[in-house]
């Protein structure tokens, strides 16, 4: 019989790609990583890792091995939520114009319908959040895609749809104003500033992003000053005296996430539910 926690650190071998970083994400020595992958190999009966320079990497047993793990995995979150209740706590990850905006209500509604339920919240950057499911340190996650930029969840991650909205040029009438303006976008390597790329080359040239806030009310306050021209999807709108908004043919789009096969349990139910009836 394979024991599942070992089958757990050998998909995280494959997610993460060293016995280090597996070390890392689930607070164990190095050492301790590599015994328990050792036992794992005895129990399966074929080498499942092999030296490769100064690390390792998986065998082909040990890919398909792992790929099995998260049917294992999301199998035991399924058997898990059909014997739970809506109790216990809940941690759930947003990023900050849900959490202004969808959260506060979906809250609310959850500790009056279920008070057993010990719920706290965590603000993160989308991209962050499927790791952070998969390590079990959240267990609801709102994530993020735009037209273009679709949402690939991480193996072992499931989604369902919660909302689509606009998205706005805060600061000029149209993208094609704005080829010789100075630009606010997200942080690089966030969503926020893929976007802005992405839709100013559809619009024929390279954006000059002179600043990169992450915060909308922030980004708001720029463009009021007149620093830089944004885009702002719906969420992040808040009245802002001198912004002038402009939808654009460009949605944003909410998922809620959640590690496959939990999405029976009471209590990611309730949330889902929850912030569905919030997100109408």
């Amino acid at each position: 019989m394979l024991d599942v926690r070992r089958l757990l650190l050998l998909r995280d071998l494959a997610r993460l790609g060293t016995i280090a970083a597996v070390a890392e994400a689930h607070s164990y020595t190095a050492s301790a990583v590599s015994q328990q992958l050792t036992a794992l190999q005895r129990e399966a009966g074929v080498p499942l890792i092999e030296r490769a320079g100064r690390t390792v990497r998986l065998t082909a047993a040990g890919q398909v091995l792992a790929r099995q793990a998260d049917t294992v995995l999301a199998a035991l979150e399924s058997a898990a939520a059909s014997v739970a209740a809506a109790e216990g706590s809940l941690r759930i990850g947003a990023f900050p114009s849900a959490v202004r905006t969808l959260l506060p209500p979906a809250l609310v509604r959850l500790a009056d319908q279920h008070p057993g339920l010990d719920l706290t919240v965590h603000e993160l950057d989308p991209a962050a959040m499927p790791v952070r499911l998969l390590d079990r340190s959240l267990d609801v996650a709102l994530l993020q895609s735009y037209d273009g930029l679709p949402l690939t969840p991480e193996a072992g991650v499931s989604t369902v749809d919660l909302l689509t909205e606009t998205v706005h040029l805060a600061g000029a009438p149209s993208l094609a104003d704005c080829a010789d303006r100075a630009w606010i976008a997200g942080s690089p390597g966030t969503l926020c500033h893929s976007v802005t790329v992405q839709a100013c080359h559809l619009a024929g040239y390279a954006p000059r992003i002179r600043h990169h806030v992450d915060d909308f009310t922030a980004v708001l306050s720029l463009v009021a000053a007149g620093i830089g021209v944004a885009l702002v999807p719906s969420l992040g709108v808040v009245p802002t005296p001198g912004v002038t908004l402009t939808p654009l043919p460009l949605r944003r789009r909410t998922h809620i996430a959640f590690r496959s096969g939990s999405d029976a349990h009471p209590a990611i139910a309730a949330c889902v539910a929850a912030l569905r009836e919030s997100a109408s």
